[in-house]
């Protein structure tokens, strides 16, 4: 009789919350909901979220991707503007074609651009710590006229930033950021510029710093640390960051199965494992059953913080009916790619 064959523990340590926020969660609905209501095509200024499978999802619905304004035809179908926000010359723009659009900026962007506004309209220049080029730093720089604002990346940025007037300065962050080299950034700033003010309240999303804190309650002690999520996605990279910071061995940004190192994996490590805030469930699901298919997978929960924020979608579409089979598109809770079509 043949020995039972056994296979070998991995342990994985699985965060909470992880993947989708309310902002994606929004910005995914708004499209779905413009597309059942209008038809298609229904265009969409760059990549709504920043996830290739989420995206490619929506374009098997009939959506459709464009970089500019000037790449949609005038055939009087809706145009969508991704949830990092765009500068105002796009809706400026789409106003003046006469073109029908819906803004899925997410509020707790809007937010930062409003404090940037408020900091202006009280005389100060705006410093936005942030990163160069993201959609979310050119949309809210581009709520301000030209010279009124200064985009500080790192401690040096700050040492070598000298305004006109050192006591009419004010700040604001990016909502993606690593919470702890924020803080880094922003105690320079207020060591050399002490009269800078503050914004009304914090800049960096809710749902950055949760999955921050639950990976750096996670990462101790691990040998692998997996971050589902895409390699343009902010907050998705700063989570493997966090992670090496936090104590695990090694960060890994996985933008599905196909991705784990399955070579890498040895019996009785420990791997963490969490998801950028656009990343849907479906993708980590997979990479569990991939895991589960060569290991005897024992999975602890680590939880931090339980989410329960929702943000309405605009008013034009919400008596627009999301069926159950919606929902779960929208939710990330199935594949979102060569499934269904509306």
């Amino acid at each position: 009789m043949s020995a039972i064959q056994t296979k070998p523990p991995l342990t994985l340590r699985l965060c909470e919350p992880r993947g989708f926020c309310a902002g994606v969660d929004r910005a995914i609905q708004i499209v779905v909901l413009a597309l059942k209501r209008y038809g298609a095509p229904v265009y969409v200024r760059h990549e709504i979220v920043h996830n290739k499978y989420v995206v490619d999802g929506l374009r098997q619905m009939g959506a459709v991707f464009v970089r500019e304004l000037d790449a949609i035809p005038d055939d009087g179908q809706p145009v969508v503007f991704s949830a990092h926000g765009v500068p105002k010359t796009v809706p400026a723009e789409a106003e003046r074609r006469e073109m029908l659009y819906l803004d899925a900026t997410c509020p707790l962007v809007s937010k930062v651009h409003k404090q940037a506004m408020r900091h202006m309209r009280l005389g100060r220049t705006v410093l936005l710590v942030g990163h160069r080029g993201h959609p979310e730093v050119v949309g809210t720089m581009g709520q301000l006229p030209e010279g009124t604002v200064v985009l500080i990346e790192t401690e040096e940025d700050v040492a070598a930033f000298e305004p006109a007037d050192p006591a009419a300065l004010g700040f604001v962050t990016q909502t993606t950021l690593s919470v702890d080299d924020t803080a880094g950034i922003i105690a320079a700033l207020q060591a050399k510029f002490p009269q800078m003010q503050a914004p009304a309240s914090e800049s960096i999303c809710y749902a950055t710093t949760n999955r921050q804190d639950a990976v750096k309650a996670s990462a101790p002690g691990t040998d692998l640390f997996f971050i589902v999520g895409a390699p343009n996605s902010s907050n998705s990279r700063r989570l493997v960051e966090v992670a090496e910071k936090a104590g695990s061995k090694r960060g890994l940004l996985l933008q599905g199965p196909a991705d784990v190192p399955m070579d890498d994996l040895m019996p009785g490590y420990v791997i963490g494992m969490s998801a950028g805030a656009s990343a849907p469930e479906v993708l980590t699901d997979a990479i569990l059953d991939t895991l589960r298919e060569r290991f005897d997978l024992r999975i602890e929960l680590v939880q931090t913080a339980i989410e329960n924020e929702n943000f309405p979608v605009m008013r034009a579409l919400r008596d627009v009916p999301l069926t159950k089979e919606d929902m779960a598109f929208v939710n990330g809770d199935r594949p979102l790619a060569g499934e269904r079509t509306l």
